[in-house]
């Protein structure tokens, strides 16, 4: 979205803030005063509250702000700075936002940085479908290998994010993506402050935690209000399990250069290191027979001979048991990555009815990740292999080393008028990214023991490999444009209406294969999503002080999205023969929902009610021709194919109470029925997925918690329940529900002087967290390596595509800001 669609004041329409007490993931609203709004609004600014704090307590009212521009294209939440606040230094900030109903966050890891296990689900739709920006920039779409954009934790330091500005359901046509089938997310970066100062976190924790984040803040420099910030950050931990760490260092600046007082220029960089040990994939079965301990070699005393045993078919005792006891015998598996990310933006009020902003941007992410594989060998009783095996080996050795090496080159621009005229807020855009993006896997060979030891994962992998396995190079042009209007026919009354186009056309060529393990891949295709017309209708109508109604309807798209051969439902990667046999029946997929809700509030209750119905059509899936034990190296074909739709139907309530001053608890619960709406037919067999509720997203969350404000302490306790989850396209097998709790407490000491001489600190900020409170053992990330289509055989119960949750993990930090 862009937020210039409103001039900086307009008496017609009045600011609607969300007081989210205690984290209530149900907000209520209130009307500030007319002309209140604001498209820069000052965060430093928050409305009071009655029900929230005390005489001359300093600290902001927590809050979720929803301003009227944003509520006309769809219930808009706003998660403020605050809220992230309390969560451990460092969080990803769509953690936090999992305290939303509606929503669920996955990772394997306590402060959700693993980028190989996060995942995020906003109303049936995971991250991919979710369209995410950072100040406005597009960020593509955050998987693991993302393939258009970056990661958000990865694009800015989560201590450097104001706020975030959500969209359920119905996402919004001025955001610069191309899959916002399920709402969009707008990260929004910190300004500079105006006097010279800084900020110092320190965080320890279980298993080694090690957080830092330093800022330094430059103030104004001149008489124009030249200011900017540079901060760095760093963060390592041990895992939880297994052996090896996770570490990840970030550089942020942003620079802002005010013109006039009505317009200004700001520019943000941010450049990441990311390397990280991966935890090991698990199945059902492991989790049922033999605990939460499993993991991969590296990292353990003596790991490469007992990986390199385990290749052999010598398990460790602690094997007895295991089912595909060489499946749990990878030696490792890691991600490496660093980003080169930045954008500068004119906002520029060109007269006082007409604005006028445009950002540049650029971005290029390289990397490699790696595991290394013991199916390097098919016969499990020579040593070294056999000469005619026609396995990867230069020495006859039964480990490999797989490494995927993709990149990500993209550059474009976003523009947009806006232009108030009567009671009418008019605004027009348009925006062009041209991304290149290339992903190549390779084999290489590694030593026998005692011959050396293994290659280091966290290496350049610039020599020759043994073998090219697969290589793919995409080009992808994509251009969107969209038109809207807001009309206030009277004050209470808001009525939207807007529309996008989008034109993306993809590319892709210049494959390379290995004949001897793949079939002949010569992929020379092009796909383009044309869409002229996708509508978006909205209205807003707020009724007295208390109670506010709306309806939001709107139609979405999605590019055809790209990945390695065989690694995704891209329709691309897989064989020229499998995709000249679907691609006549491909099409982009779609989203209509259609969305209503009722916002009740006081200073006693806050209520709200949502509710919305969504028609996914044309979905696409990848379906394996074959599967099980070394499937990752073995003769598998997948095609991709439209599956048809899913219908969704869901709600959302929520109820907090504030009955005493600084007190808040908060009660919601989400229900959400998403069901296949067709069988698939694949291989002549014919899977029964007709009304049966979609994989991985729960039908029934609930969510509660209790907080209390008082003078400079705050603390809370919460809980979620998760019902249980389909672990197959047929819904024969399910994850176990589960509950989850964490607790937090914090105490701000103000202006402590540090020396006779007049320093002083304006804040020191020490804080307790206890994240799994009840040391809960569950099933965090599924699917990461896809789901099979039913548990025949115990196809599903096998699947090693889940990870584990992290079990209770105590932290604690100091936070200084002079």
């Amino acid at each position: 979205m862009h937020i210039s669609a409103l001039t900086k004041s307009d008496p017609m329409k009045p600011t609607y803030s969300l007081f989210w007490l205690g984290l209530a993931a149900l907000p209520v609203i209130a009307i500030s005063p007319a002309g209140a709004t604001s498209l820069s609004p000052d965060p430093k600014k928050q409305p009071e509250h009655p029900a929230h704090g005390h005489a001359g307590h300093a600290n902001p009212v927590e809050t979720l702000e929803v301003r009227s521009h944003h509520l006309l294209r769809g219930p808009q939440v706003t998660l403020s700075r605050k809220v992230m606040e309390q969560q451990v230094p460092g969080t990803n900030p769509l953690k936090v936002l999992a305290q939303l109903p509606g929503v669920q966050f996955q990772s394997d890891d306590p402060q959700g940085l693993d980028t190989y296990s996060t995942q995020l689900y906003m109303h049936g739709f995971v991250q991919n479908e979710i369209g995410m920006t950072l100040d406005g920039i597009p960020l593509g779409e955050p998987t693991f290998r993302n393939y258009n954009g970056l990661n958000p934790l990865q694009a800015i330091s989560a201590e450097n994010v104001e706020r975030l500005d959500v969209t359920q359901s119905a996402g919004t046509e001025a955001t610069a993506s191309t899959n916002n089938l399920g709402g969009t997310i707008n990260y929004v970066s910190t300004n500079p402050r105006d006097q010279t100062g800084g900020q110092i976190n320190q965080t320890f924790g279980s298993n080694a935690l090690f957080h830092s984040f330093f800022r330094f803040d430059s103030g104004r420099l001149n008489r124009t209000g030249t200011k900017f910030f540079v901060s760095y950050m760093r963060n390592d931990t041990d895992k939880w399990k297994g052996g090896g760490d996770q570490f990840m260092q970030q550089v942020n600046a942003k620079l802002v250069q005010p013109i006039g007082t009505q317009s200004e220029i700001t520019a943000f960089f941010d450049w990441d290191q990311l390397q990280m040990v991966n935890y090991q994939d698990y199945t059902p079965n492991w989790l049922q027979n033999n605990g939460y301990d499993l993991d991969n070699f590296y990292g353990l005393p003596n790991a490469w001979n007992n990986a390199y045993a385990a290749s052999e078919g010598k398990y460790p005792a602690s094997y007895g048991n295991v089912q595909d006891a060489k499946d749990a015998s990878y030696y490792e598996s890691t991600a490496t990555s660093g980003d080169y990310f930045g954008g500068i933006t004119a906002d520029l009020a060109l007269t006082n009815r007409l604005r006028w902003k445009t950002t540049l941007y650029g971005h290029e992410e390289t990397g490699h990740g790696t595991y290394a594989s013991p199916y390097a060998c098919t016969d499990a009783t020579t040593s070294p292999c056999p000469v005619a095996d026609d396995t990867i080996r230069l020495n006859g050795g039964r480990i490999f080393e797989q490494v995927r090496k993709p990149t990500v080159e993209r550059f474009g621009g976003v523009s947009s008028f806006s232009y108030n005229i009567g009671h009418h807020a008019l605004s027009t855009g348009v925006w062009y990214e041209n991304n290149h993006y290339s992903t190549y896997a390779y084999a290489y060979q590694e030593p026998l023991p005692g011959e050396g030891a293994p290659l280091d994962p966290f290496g350049s992998f610039n020599g020759v490999p043994h073998r090219t396995l697969w290589g793919q190079e995409y080009n992808t042009n994509t251009f969107t444009a969209f038109v809207q209007d807001t009309w206030h026919p009277v004050r209470a009354l808001a009525l939207h209406f807007g529309f996008k186009s989008i034109l993306s056309t993809t590319r892709v060529g210049d494959a390379q294969n290995w004949s001897l393990r793949f079939p002949t891949l010569t992929t020379n295709a092009s796909l383009t999503t044309a869409k002229a017309f996708l509508p978006h209708i909205s209205a807003d109508w707020t009724l007295g002080r208390h109670h506010q109604v709306f309806v939001d309807i709107s139609e979405n798209a999605h590019t055809y999205p790209q990945s390695g051969y065989n690694s995704s439902n891209a329709p691309m990667a897989v064989s020229q023969a499998a995709y000249d046999s679907v691609k006549n029946t491909l099409r982009p997929e779609t989203a209509w929902t259609y969305a209503m809700g009722y916002r009740y509030t006081d200073r006693l209750v806050q209520g709200s009610l949502y509710l919305y119905r969504t028609n996914f059509n044309n979905r696409l899936q990848q379906i394996l021709a074959n599967t099980g034990a070394g499937a990752i190296l073995s003769n598998t074909t997948a095609t991709v194919q439209n599956v048809g739709g899913v219908t969704m139907n869901g709600v959302d309530a929520g109820l907090t109470l504030t009955p005493v001053r600084g007190l808040a608890l908060l009660n919601s619960v989400s229900y959400n029925h998403s069901v296949y709406d067709q069988n698939i037919s694949s291989g002549g067999v014919t899977y029964h997925t007709r009304n049966r509720q979609v994989v991985a997203y729960p039908k029934f969350m609930y969510k509660s918690r209790l907080s209390y404000d008082w003078h400079d302490f705050q603390t809370y306790i919460d809980a979620q329940y998760y019902s249980s989850r389909s672990f197959d396209y047929v819904g024969d097998y399910k994850i176990a529900p589960y509950w989850m709790s964490d607790l937090g407490m914090s105490y701000t000491f103000r202006n402590v002087r540090l020396a006779r001489q007049g320093y002083s600190v304006h804040r020191i900020v020490l804080s307790f967290n206890i994240y799994n409170l009840a040391n809960t053992h569950y099933v965090s990330t599924m699917g990461q390596n896809g789901f099979t289509m039913d548990n025949t055989n115990g196809n599903a119960f096998n699947n090693q595509s889940i990870l584990l949750g992290a079990p209770r993990q105590f932290f604690g930090s100091i936070k200084a800001e002079f």
